[in-house]
């Protein structure tokens, strides 16, 4: 069951929200409704080996298709260019199969960049930057990056080195780019979003963060240490990998960790619903859904009309 009519253009149904909202399984349902297929937009659960703390919940899927989950290993770089690419390949799959494309994540940019067709420059990397960069303080290169890059809106990586020197990277790149940009259709998207009050949110996080920390959270972040995987690129992995990380060297007790961890997130959350509701005002129309009430009958009486 198609809710597009053939004739449309790159049809595509699109579920957002802030962390702990509910999209997996809104997208789901949706998914079991409409023969539909998870295209995942998210920029940690690209990478293999984090699990619980990036949130695939990857049993949520059950028979339901999805891709772009584990699709690359940790250490290496994923940035908006590879997603974008990685989406249309995966969405032209997926669309051959004769399946509805959903796409579901709460990184902001990523989803920015399918909706509104952004086209980006693949820059290499730039041994004589890096160089330069060496001898800068963070602060230093924060700043050099907001002057080329006034308009930016995550500034969660700016807390971390080895991103902002790739982002300085990119912005200089950008700047002397000969190469071509890719022309990536712009889909017909039908987009929903979870709309919960900020103080039910922040009480869903919590209860999340805990069941995870149950199920093993500490242990996976133990494991990728052992593994090799070190303390800088852990504190560049998300927040839930810097505070565990913390308490497994120790430089936090657990309830040192939980709170601030908590804390944390509860910002983010607000960050990314800032970063939707932007997206809302730059013309990318979104329906918002009542959390208060089932949700999959209020995103199929949008799709009925």
């Amino acid at each position: 069951m198609s809710p597009f009519s053939d004739s449309l253009a790159h049809p595509l149904i699109v579920v957002l929200g802030p962390t702990a909202s509910g999209k997996t399984r809104l997208a789901v349902e949706l998914a079991q409704t409409l023969s539909g297929e998870i295209l995942s937009a998210d920029s940690r659960q690209v990478y293999r080996g984090l699990d619980l703390g990036a949130g695939k919940d990857l049993a949520e899927y059950g028979a339901i298709p999805y891709h772009l989950i584990d699709i690359c290993n940790l250490g290496d770089e994923y940035n908006a260019f590879r997603f974008q690419r990685d989406f249309w390949q995966a969405y032209d799959q997926v669309v051959a199969r004769g399946a509805m494309p959903i796409l579901c994540g709460g990184t902001g940019f990523y989803l920015e960049a399918v909706l509104s067709g952004y086209q980006f420059v693949e820059v290499p990397p730039n041994p004589e930057l890096r160089a330069r960069l060496a001898s800068l303080s963070l602060d230093e290169m924060t700043a050099e990056l907001l002057a080329l890059k006034p308009e930016l809106h995550n500034t969660t990586d700016l807390l971390v080195r080895a991103r902002v020197e790739r982002a300085l990277e990119i912005a200089h790149g950008e700047q002397q780019a000969e190469a071509s940009r890719v022309d990536y259709p712009k889909p017909q998207a039908l987009v929903f979003g979870i709309d919960w009050p900020r103080e039910q949110l922040r009480a869903r996080i919590r209860a999340r963060l805990r069941q995870r920390l149950d199920e093993g959270l500490i242990e996976e972040v133990a494991g990728l240490r052992r593994q090799g995987v070190s303390d800088a690129l852990l504190d560049g992995l998300g927040l839930e990998y810097r505070f565990v990380g913390q308490y497994v060297r120790g430089e936090l007790n657990r309830n040192d960790m939980f709170q601030q961890l908590a804390s944390a997130i509860c910002q983010f959350a607000k960050r990314q619903d800032t970063w939707f509701r932007r997206m809302a005002r730059h013309g990318i129309a979104i329906h918002w859904l009542n959390p208060a009430q089932p949700l999959l009958p209020q995103a199929m009486a949008v799709l009925e009309r």
